[in-house]
């Protein structure tokens, strides 16, 4: 099996054979407070903090490396990230690097300004700018659609670049803005997930989860994407135990199944005197085997 751990030195020396240098893993991150991503090169010798030029899809962005992976035992075929570092920063890369979320947050600012100007129903959230300048994405939130006409038109002329007004929903604005959980931990969003998938009150409902809103709903007020973590190995464990509902005779005593306790694989049952027994899954398991069909 393969492990991972992190280090803050550079990865061992070139083993990749005669000519060819090694792939190397690292995590980076484009900016303070964001989301910390995956990404491989064959430079040797970076370190933990360096900065470094990433290609992404929209040309090169700068990132500082915040871990360097080594795995243990090294595969012989692994699938490199999806990005790729292609060079350390020049001088003054790594400046205007340090500059950028200085100009974010003044881009910031200055939009704000006009929408305050022109009353526009909208939240703005945050500002992304192109570290080469060919754009800025200013991403908002608002309930029903906006004309920005003239937002954009006063925002061009300002910056003299390209802009884009992009609306997100709640789940992406929390993504953005960070925080805490209810389980004390930084959001999932935030840390890790890349997609968000569909999340349904069944889920709730399949890990016997009270269903009261403040419980079940994260930051953003919708359903907690954590809900999907386990969804599936409680239905597929609960598949595999007698139904609600189900008669099961167990010391020669009918009794109905009443509950499922799926994180021990156990049931409580309840006899026709109003008895209520738990029952282990060994206990259970040889129980449904002379338990009479249903009715």
């Amino acid at each position: 099996m393969n492990q991972q751990q992190e280090s803050n030195g550079p990865p061992p020396a070139n083993d990749g054979g005669p000519g060819k240098q090694r792939l190397n893993h690292y995590r980076v991150q484009f900016r303070p407070a964001e989301q910390v991503c995956s990404a491989s090169s064959r430079i040797q010798g970076l370190h933990r903090e360096d900065i470094v030029m990433v290609q992404t899809d929209h040309g090169l962005e700068p990132a500082r490396v915040r871990a360097i992976m080594v795995l243990w035992p090294e595969p012989a075929s692994l699938e490199a990230p999806p990005l790729t570092i292609v060079r350390r920063a020049t001088r003054d890369e790594a400046v205007k690097y340090d500059r950028l979320s200085e100009m974010e947050q003044s881009a910031f600012q200055i939009c704000a300004g006009f929408i305050e100007k022109f009353k526009l129903p909208m939240n703005l959230v945050k500002v992304e700018r192109f570290f080469n300048g060919g754009k800025i994405i200013f991403y908002f939130t608002a309930e029903n659609r906006v004309d920005f006409r003239e937002l954009v038109k006063n925002l061009v002329q300002e910056f003299r670049t390209r802009v884009e007004m992009r609306q997100i929903g709640v789940r992406h604005e929390t993504k953005m803005l960070g925080g805490l959980g209810c389980c004390g931990r930084e959001l999932c969003c935030s840390s890790f997930i890349q997609n968000f998938e569909s999340v349904s009150i069944k889920m709730a409902k399949e890990q016997n989860l009270p269903l009261n809103p403040a419980k079940i709903s994260g930051a953003c007020n919708r359903l907690l994407c954590c809900l999907n973590y386990e969804y599936s190995t409680y239905k597929s464990t609960r598949k595999a135990m007698p139904k609600i509902g189900k008669h099961l005779t167990f010391n020669n005593r009918k009794y109905k199944v009443r509950q499922h306790i799926v994180l021990s694989e156990s049931i409580v049952v309840i006899g026709e005197d109003g008895e209520e027994l738990k029952l282990k899954k060994e206990e259970w398991q040889a129980a449904s085997l002379s338990a009479p069909k249903n009715t």
